[in-house]
């Protein structure tokens, strides 16, 4: 028993530079895949999110509030005011206004729109991280290090998440945790993406 698992001790790990080249190509086109899509979710936050809620909601939302000649052009007054509210960070609702007193909890529109976001998020980018997990076990890097870069990306999503919850209900100040929240994820995914593809395909292999 002893010698089996000294022998089993002695088993080399794989790692990328000791990998076939099927095996790349496979871990490549994952890498390509989800970086393609976390490219459009990039996007999707600039233009349907950040825009909105810091330049559009700050120059044409107040014109149209504030101009009296938009209210004798309804279609643009109710265009404008549309583009203005679309993709607030902060609030896509206001909860006071959105639930009446009588109204339980689960019926509050706000809650059920957080409810439908929130759990499409967290499917959507648990399995993303899944993958890179599994990206990031070959790796030529010591193993807690590997570990930090397994569970970091889902302590974001989880930070992620919640502020979802809390700037809907609590205040919408904790907008203000989806840069931690989204910056680690992105982070160790950029990290390590370029690393497998650099181990992979730039990186000499060791003599042996």
């Amino acid at each position: 028993m002893e010698n089996l698992l000294r022998e089993k001790k002695n088993i080399p790990r794989i790692t990328y530079d000791t990998m076939s080249i099927p095996a790349k190509m496979l871990a490549t086109c994952i890498i390509m895949t989800l970086a393609f899509g976390m490219l459009g979710a990039l996007g999707q936050v600039v233009i349907h999110d950040i825009i909105p809620t810091f330049f559009i909601n700050g120059t044409i939302g107040e014109m149209a509030m504030t101009t009296t000649e938009h209210a004798d052009n309804p279609a643009l007054f109710s265009e404008l005011n549309a583009v203005s509210d679309r993709g607030d960070l902060f609030s896509e609702l206001s909860p006071a206004a959105a639930k009446p007193a009588n109204m339980p909890f689960y019926a509050n529109e706000q809650f059920v729109w957080t409810l439908k976001w929130t759990h499409i998020h967290l499917f959507g980018m648990g399995m993303i991280f899944i993958f890179m997990g599994i990206i990031s076990l070959p790796l030529n890097a010591g193993s807690k290090f590997r570990t930090w870069l397994i569970v970091l990306p889902f302590v974001g999503i989880l930070i992620d998440i919640s502020a979802m919850w809390l700037k809907a209900f609590v205040s919408p100040i904790f907008f203000w945790l989806h840069i931690p929240g989204g910056g680690v994820f992105a982070v160790v995914f950029g990290y390590v993406s370029l690393r497998a593809l650099w181990e992979m395909w730039i990186k000499s292999r060791p003599q042996v």
